[in-house]
């Protein structure tokens, strides 16, 4: 079910829901738009949208101009710290911005830089914080991860090592031991790394399961055993990685396009949200036993990227159908506001 749409100021490839309370209305789009010619630059923003669909609101309140973002990521909830957003550059810059009330006093909101550190000469590619908010992830082009440590508007970088020999579109903390680092490339490579031991101690690496770039990887908030990946090969991938040396892929689904971005249910376990670049979005009910497509949505025109859910309390109307999702895509750069209406969801 549509609740609501608009187009962004450049290619929509990350969407974003602040997972803060009381700011679970906020939504960050990102973009990314390559301006070719004898001077090639790219430019981007991040635009904030206050989403509530009990009453149908979408509204535009605040855009900033940034150089082109390939990733941006939300703080975990921690203790009384604020929502930050961080950022990942295509210039290999990792800034870091509050959420916050604007200095003119009133309701609204802006986003302020808390930090932003030029951490490599490569274009930085992904972004994940660990779940204390103390460290953040970062892949970048040239096949690296770094991890920085983040404390009291500082970043620096600990650790950085060459993890694959492509560019690496995903480094992911594991959420239930966040000394591991999970990392995917175009090489088809899924590693893990144990960020105790030194970066040239990989736990495993994977080199035979993707036939293609891995694109995409989210650990499970629920069972500290479930790890997924998103594919080019269009295969979305549940691991068990209980034998965390050696993990076992249970399930595979074919989604019919790039698996590009994932995200799970913030409710409802074994439920998961893919972005499957040119097959638009999807809705995928996927355990140890089998995975199966409840649902897609093809109202995009292009690649479909960012995809994201809404946490937070719904109205009992609109509860009875699912969570609200975000979705966008690149070169048309729409982005949609709508409800899953699979059968699969509505056990809120």
């Amino acid at each position: 079910m549509e609740v609501a749409q608009c187009y962004l100021d450049g290619n929509a490839d990350a969407v974003e829901f602040c997972m803060h309370e009381p700011y679970h209305n906020v939504l960050a789009a990102a973009t990314y738009t390559l301006q070719e010619g004898d001077r090639p630059s790219r430019t981007g923003s991040i635009s904030l949208f206050d989403v509530n669909a009990n009453v149908g609101r979408f509204e535009l309140f605040y855009r900033v101009e940034t150089v082109g973002i390939f990733d941006l990521k939300w703080s975990p909830v921690v203790g009384n710290v604020g929502p930050m957003l961080a950022q990942a550059d295509a210039d290999g810059y990792l800034r870091v911005h509050g959420l916050e009330c604007c200095s003119n006093g009133g309701d609204s909101l802006s986003l302020r830089e808390i930090v932003g550190e030029k951490i490599s000469s490569s274009m930085c590619l992904c972004v994940d914080w660990n779940p204390s908010t103390t460290s953040i992830s970062v892949g970048l082009s040239d096949g690296s991860v770094s991890v920085v440590s983040f404390s009291e508007s500082q970043i620096d970088v600990i650790q950085e090592w060459k993890a694959h020999d492509f560019e690496l579109w995903a480094a992911a903390f594991d959420i239930h031991q966040p000394q591991l680092v999970y990392t995917g490339s175009d090489d088809c490579k899924f590693s893990c790394w144990d960020l105790r031991d030194g970066p040239s101690n990989m736990v495993f690496q994977n080199s035979k399961v993707h036939k293609m770039g891995v694109c995409c990887i989210a650990k499970s908030p629920r069972d500290p055993n479930i790890l997924i990946t998103g594919s080019y090969d269009e295969y979305l991938r549940l691991w068990d990685v209980r034998s965390i040396s050696k993990p076992v892929n249970e399930t595979s689904v074919c989604l019919g396009g790039g698996v590009w971005r994932v995200k799970h249910h913030p409710y409802v376990p074994g439920v998961v949200l893919a972005a499957c670049m040119h097959n638009g979005f999807a809705v995928v009910k996927i355990d140890e036993e089998k995975g199966e497509v409840m649902e897609t949505y093809t109202k995009h025109d292009s690649l479909a990227y960012g995809a994201d859910w809404q946490r937070g309390n719904l109205s009992q109307k609109v509860k009875q159908y699912s969570s609200v999702v975000a979705t966008c895509s690149f070169y048309d750069r729409l982005l949609q506001i709508w409800i899953p209406e699979s059968s699969i969801v509505k056990r809120l």
